[in-house]
């Protein structure tokens, strides 16, 4: 079976949508595009007919774009109220005394049990470590015992978050597959970079991932590859083209093209000689020089990355190994000299080797991807979310074919229904 996959990421300020082949362990894009978002704020819905208008201007897109109908869907939802638990369940191992994907799915959903907060719905269960027969196995699959034990960490958010989006998308004709936070789809997306540099690097040690959006940052602790906690700061990139806006006398959306088409994000390469002449709120021309607004959006940037920085001390005393920034805001020009300065050599900014989407604002939807592949493997399954004539289509060997489609039980693809 083809694996294609379909994730959504719905930001403040863009909704992002990638279609993907997973092909032999490699992540093949069929489709990447982003929209201009409505009826989000601080990365919540507050208005959902705003939200529903721009998801289907961007699933009509993407339809054009593949010639069939997408009505199956990843989605990222608001760590805000995000809460962590540790979770741990045993089992024998019954099936002639050899471990399968049904026990480990089974003992994962035991290890639920009782670590679930009132008014809260799970959004992923990470396994931290199995054991056989009280020996520690990285993989317990295919391993013989009597008994199998794990330990897992439980990640949940408030009921309602996850309901108001998996409604929005059912208005659209999409049905919610899977739902999980920005920071593990962030990490996700930078997983393969990370073990290309060390495979001790993730899988030893405690790196923070750090996704700077319009109006907020998601940080995200990671311990030996597994998200351990997070914090939401309310802040984020727009702060910048307001501090433009501000200074010079111009529309916001003036001062956005300003910043992401003549500003640099540190002033070692900005030039006090170049000017750029635009026309300000009172109907004035005026000279903008980059050196001046370089230093404005340097001084933002700064404190910016400061408070996240500051954060880390709060969410985990571990040394950190290695700190990646990702987001729509890390591909400004000059921005990887303004995070050196911060953070020092430790930081990096993301990189997403694909063909396709190596702008960083696609990192949490190509991660969400990433990291539902790998539950299948977890399981040993298969799973596409179009059907035999729609990847025909895909291939140019079909015709379009549009089906009714429903919610399905959220995280229904990991616990069968």
């Amino acid at each position: 079976m083809r694996e294609v996959l379909s994730s959504l990421d719905i930001g403040s300020s863009k909704i992002k949508l990638v279609v993907a082949e997973i092909l032999n362990g490699n992540t093949n894009i069929l489709c990447a595009l982003d929209e201009p978002s409505r009826g989000v704020k601080k990365s919540e819905i507050v208005n959902p007919d705003e939200v529903e208008y721009a998801i289907k201007k961007i699933l009509k897109r993407a339809e054009e774009n593949l010639g069939i109908k997408i009505n199956k869907m990843l989605i990222s939802v608001s760590e805000n109220a995000c809460e962590f638990s540790i979770g741990e369940a045993q089992i024998d191992i019954t099936e002639d005394g050899e471990v399968t994907s049904t026990g480990i799915q089974k003992i994962i959903q035991q290890s639920v049990k009782g670590n679930i907060p009132q008014g809260n719905e799970i959004v992923t269960i990470i396994p931290i470590k199995y054991k056989v027969d009280d020996i520690t196995v990285p993989n317990p699959k295919g391993a013989k015992g009597t008994s199998l034990q794990v330990k897992t960490v439980i990640v949940t958010v408030p009921k309602r978050d996850i309901y108001v989006i998996a409604k929005v998308l059912e208005k659209c004709g999409c049905e919610v597959v899977d739902v999980m936070t920005p920071s593990i789809g962030s990490f996700y997306a930078n997983k393969d970079y990370l073990l290309s540099k060390s495979e001790s690097l993730v899988n030893d040690n405690t790196g923070v991932i750090i996704d700077i959006g319009s109006d907020t940052i998601n940080i995200g602790v990671i311990n030996k590859g597994i998200i351990v906690n997070n914090k939401v700061l309310q802040i984020g990139g727009n702060l910048v083209e307001q501090d433009i806006a501000f200074i010079y006398k111009l529309d916001v959306e003036k001062a956005k093209e300003l910043k992401e088409k003549f500003a640099l994000a540190n002033k070692r390469n900005a030039n006090p000689k170049t000017n750029m002449e635009v026309v300000n709120t009172l109907g004035e021309k005026v000279a903008i020089n980059q050196y001046e607004v370089t230093e404005v959006v340097m001084s933002r940037l700064h404190e910016i990355l400061n408070m996240a920085k500051n954060e880390i001390n709060y969410l985990t005393k571990k040394e950190i190994s290695y700190i990646i920034i990702t987001g729509g805001l890390s591909e400004f020009k000059g921005f990887t000299y303004e995070v050196e300065s911060v953070f020092g050599p430790l930081a990096k900014i993301g990189k997403i080797n694909i063909v396709g989407v190596r702008d960083n604002k696609y990192a949490c939807s190509v991660g969400m991807i990433k990291y539902f592949d790998e539950k299948l493997k977890l399981r040993d399954r298969e799973y596409s979310m179009f059907n035999q004539e729609e990847l025909e289509t895909l291939s140019g060997n079909g015709k379009n074919k549009n089906n009714d489609s429903v919610i399905n039980k959220v995280f229904g693809i990991f616990f069968d229904n």
